[in-house]
């Protein structure tokens, strides 16, 4: 009788010890790899100065409509960056096949800069010559442009989706 109450009590403290650990470490895997959502650095247009509110919700309307433009155009370079590694890392890898896909991602890069220097032509001119001459004193407060790169990180394609970088 004591000594299965001694190994009753053994296992609840064992249990117990493993529920405290498990709780302890909480939900999921923790913070993962590189940004979470939101803006990133460098992102919005605060740093205009004088920005009316005419002017912000006509800025506003341009970012999302050139988001939308983009949209496709970065889910398919996500996908031969996607490509692009596992040709990289394949046991019998092509250089050819290597090297035309990577011809192909830079290709899509070049197209989303296009957009992008675009968006950022179509912001000037919504700005007074005043705003447009304060703007290189202002520093990277618009912040238009890719943010470099693929998969976890600092600059990956992750849930923010936007236009960010420097313009």
């Amino acid at each position: 009788m004591k000594k299965t109450i001694i190994i009753v009590g053994l296992c609840l403290t064992l249990a117990l010890a493993l529920i405290e650990a498990a709780l302890a470490w909480g939900p999921g895997f923790g913070r993962g790899f590189g940004p979470g959502f939101g803006p990133g650095a460098g992102s919005g247009y605060p740093a205009i100065p004088n920005l009316t509110a005419d002017q912000s919700a006509q800025i506003k309307a341009l970012q999302e409509a050139s988001l939308k433009e983009i949209e496709p155009l970065q889910k398919e370079m996500a996908a031969k960056g996607q490509e692009l590694r596992g040709l990289r890392f394949a046991p019998n890898a092509d250089a050819a096949a290597f090297k035309a896909k990577q011809e192909e991602l830079f290709g899509l890069q070049t197209q989303l800069r296009e957009k992008l220097n675009s968006l950022r032509t179509d912001v000037q001119k919504v700005l007074t010559p005043e705003q447009l001459a304060q703007l290189p004193a202002v520093g990277p407060g618009l912040a238009f442009g890719p943010a470099g790169g693929f998969g976890p990180g600092a600059a990956g394609f992750g849930p923010m989706r936007g236009p960010r970088g420097r313009w």
